[in-house]
């Protein structure tokens, strides 16, 4: 064959396989929700900025409205953006798209443990899970113990630094890390202990491949009470209760540094309920309005998780009168529900104000998704919830938060955005109130 004729072979393929991906992708979308026009192979991929993906969502759902489809290479995902939308897909919808849409990283994982099991076990894995924990005390009484007595360790290991400069990435993160090590092994580990370091060294660097992968194919399923499942179950409940937490508390001290207003409220506030010498208690959250909001805003703010864990269609589904097929991964955005001017007015500003009324007092908000909602909300959530907020007021308790650049040059923009917002690093100092 000569050259030509080569070249019109491949041209008449390319233009077939075009043709072929058109047909396919019209009649096999035809009741699915609008979007961009998918290449072949390669899908959407063009149109997203793979760099901030959440972002990328944002513009779409301006032009294609709250519920839309894109193509990641040939995997096909729903996207749901704004309150309305997500709220009924996670909480009116709950069976239908309880599935978990894989993650490449994770993909070992793919039907053990709570977090990325997309098989058959995951239910009663998860019902399981939640069960033995009570039995082994993880209850609000025990869990508030548990994190008072881990208080003491946090606040301890502050004062050896002296007042000098430390990055908090360890030091913090040892304290949820703990309070999880001791619910589910009974142990506690020193804050200079070399396997805690690398444990959460190991936490932090797959918190950070999260957010550069997102979807893989499916796998098959095998029995939920297996000596794998249980360990795999155990790691992500360590994995979790350890670097969501603490990545959480690192952001807000570096936001508080940003404000030092917000702190010296906080002073106040603080020295007023709890005083100088008892340890926080949980009770104090009702005398205590604006921590409350400010841990809530911290994590409205900082938008952790802004896509969600990927979900997905567990059977054909009739949506909003889109046909939504089984084993489409869906992704209800947290961040446009977190994000959302008409309920948080400058969405993009930390404002403790979104949760506080006129008379100062805490204001719930049902935009507050945090830790998602369903079916699949955060195992720990209460834990998460009650850790924040005793370990934040503690420290502000007993020190000042000292940053090393003039707080206007703070910046609190995250260092990379994929699956989660990885927080900047950055060093400061603790300065005993003692001494002030």
């Amino acid at each position: 064959m000569t050259a030509l004729g080569i070249t019109v072979a491949l041209l008449v393929w390319l233009v077939t396989l075009l043709l072929v991906s058109i047909w396919k992708h019209i009649h096999s979308s035809w009741k699915l929700p609008p979007g961009p026009f998918p290449l072949p192979i390669v899908g959407n991929i063009f149109q997203l900025d793979l760099k901030n993906i959440p972002k990328s969502f944002t513009m779409l759902a301006e032009r294609y409205g709250p519920v839309f489809t894109v193509y990641l290479g040939s995997r096909r995902i729903v996207v749901l953006h704004g309150y309305k939308a997500v709220k009924e897909v996670l909480l009116h919808y709950k069976n239908e798209f309880s599935g978990r849409g894989e993650i490449p990283v994770f993909q070992v994982h793919k039907d053990k443990g709570v977090i990325f099991n997309n098989g058959p076990t995951w239910r009663d894995t998860r019902r399981f899970s939640l069960t033995t924990l009570r039995d082994f005390g993880m209850g609000k009484e025990g869990n508030e113990q548990r994190i008072q007595r881990e208080a003491h360790f946090l606040l301890e290991a502050l004062r050896k630094t002296h007042g000098q400069p430390f990055d908090p990435t360890f030091l913090i993160g040892c304290a949820p890390c703990n309070v999880i090590s001791d619910i589910l092994f009974r142990q506690h580990f020193d804050y200079n202990d070399k396997t805690c370091l690398r444990l959460m060294s190991m936490f932090n660097e797959n918190f950070y491949l999260l957010s550069t992968g997102w979807i893989q194919e499916k796998y098959s399923a095998e029995s939920t009470y297996t000596l794998d499942n249980i360990a795999v179950t155990v790691a992500d409940m360590f994995f979790a209760g350890t670097e969501t937490t603490s990545t959480t508390l690192r952001y807000g001290l570096l936001i508080l540094m940003k404000y030092p207003e917000v702190e010296e409220k906080l002073h106040e506030e603080i020295d007023r309920v709890i005083g100088p010498n008892r340890i926080p208690a949980i009770k104090d959250r009702l005398d205590m309005p604006y921590l409350d909001a400010v841990v809530h805003e911290i994590q409205r703010f900082i938008d952790l998780i802004p896509s969600n864990l990927p979900h997905e269609a567990t059977r054909d589904t009739v949506f909003r009168d889109y046909i939504i097929p089984k084993g489409t991964v869906v992704i209800p955005t947290l961040d446009s529900v977190l994000y959302d001017s008409q309920e948080f007015p400058e969405p993009e500003k930390f404002k403790p104000e979104h949760f506080l009324n006129e008379n100062g007092k805490f204001k719930y908000s049902d935009h507050f998704k945090a830790f998602s909602a369903g079916k699949r909300v955060c195992v720990g959530e209460g834990l998460a919830r009650m850790e924040l907020f005793l370990f934040m007021a503690a420290i502000l308790q007993h020190f000042n938060l000292k940053s090393l650049v003039d707080p206007k040059d703070i910046d609190l923009s995250p260092i990379t955005i994929g699956f989660a917002k990885i927080r900047p690093h950055y060093k400061l100092c603790v300065i005993p109130r003692s001494q002030v």
